[in-house]
């Protein structure tokens, strides 16, 4: 007999603006607490030093993580110049150093440009990719290096935005990258390509797939606002789950045709697309999540919401 999830049964997406400090997984928590929400589970894990765009898919909505998990992603680094650290960050020790006076922004830019596309991408030592089981930041611990294999990577958009000067020099740069990419191993081959030592000192998310900072919420104006009004009152920051998956096509099917959906079985949509994966709404009535169209057109269940109306199964 399956085991009742205590909490309530609120399905929604939160895009929350995390605080430097805590690791994704602690806000999570943090988050499921507040709303007291049976099941909760966030979209892309962002290190205790960086901020930002972290979404949080509770209830149903859970089921759409994915999608966010291989969305683009949008970020503002600030990388230093003239100072190299062993975790590629500002957290790590300084293992070299080197001037960067004749460093100037006409120079970075150019530099920049050169990582515009795709290119191969070796993760870091520093990382939570497991190798042979185990995550790769505890060999790095414990003084192991392990031979990694490069990745595919994609840089969509690459802006300078500030440029400092000086034997250390910083600057500001906002990029939109695909799933997987290092923003540390980016700011490291980007001063390398420069002859210099260089390093992340700071890292904020500004976007994930549909979700930007402007549509977040802290969490110091959560927990204020469950402290105040209550769990139920955090309900007014939840986003439709239907956005995260706004770039698939959308049909409307009969509320026969939904009845039949929910039992796992293929329906007959006029006018549906010809292939892959679609969006599937009851005409005049809720979304029901995500069907697949088949050969012979017709559009199976793929991953459908449960309503929470209806009482759970035991």
């Amino acid at each position: 007999m399956a085991r009742r999830r205590k909490g309530r049964a609120v399905t929604g997406i939160l895009v929350l603006d995390k605080p430097v400090g805590p690791s994704s997984n602690g806000v999570l928590q943090r988050v499921r607490h507040l709303f007291g929400a049976a099941k909760a589970g966030h979209t892309g894990n962002l290190d205790p030093l960086a901020s930002g765009v972290l979404p949080i898919c509770l209830g149903e909505a859970t089921k759409l993580s994915h999608f966010l998990l291989d969305a683009d992603k949008g970020y503002q680094a600030n990388i230093s110049f003239g100072v190299k650290t062993s975790t590629g960050d500002s957290e790590g020790d300084v293992i070299s150093r080197a001037s960067a006076e004749t460093l100037d922004a006409e120079k970075l830019a150019a530099a920049l440009t050169q990582f515009l596309g795709e290119s191969q991408q070796i993760p870091p030592m520093y990382s939570a990719l497991k190798v042979d089981g185990q995550p790769l930041y505890k060999l790095a611990r414990q003084g192991k290096e392990v031979e990694r294999k490069s990745r595919l990577v994609n840089f969509s958009a690459i802006d300078l935005l500030r440029f400092q000067s000086g034997v250390v020099a910083t600057a500001d740069v906002n990029v939109v990258c695909s799933k997987g990419t290092y923003i540390r191993t980016f700011s490291e081959d980007v001063a390398a390509s420069l002859g210099l030592p260089g390093h992340m000192s700071g890292l904020r998310r500004t976007r994930t797939g549909p979700f930007d900072l402007a549509q977040s919420v802290t969490l110091e104006a959560l927990i204020e606002t469950a402290e105040g009004e209550g769990p139920e009152s955090l309900d007014q920051f939840l986003l439709d789950p239907e956005v995260a998956i706004g770039h698939l096509d959308r049909v409307e099917i009969s509320s026969s045709a939904a009845f039949y959906l929910k039992q796992g079985q293929s329906v007959v949509v006029r006018n549906a697309p010809l292939s892959g994966m679609v969006r599937v709404a009851e005409a005049g009535g809720p979304f029901l999540g995500i069907g697949v169209v088949l050969e012979d057109g017709r559009i199976a269940p793929k991953r459908l919401f449960v309503d929470s109306r209806e009482p759970a199964p035991l």
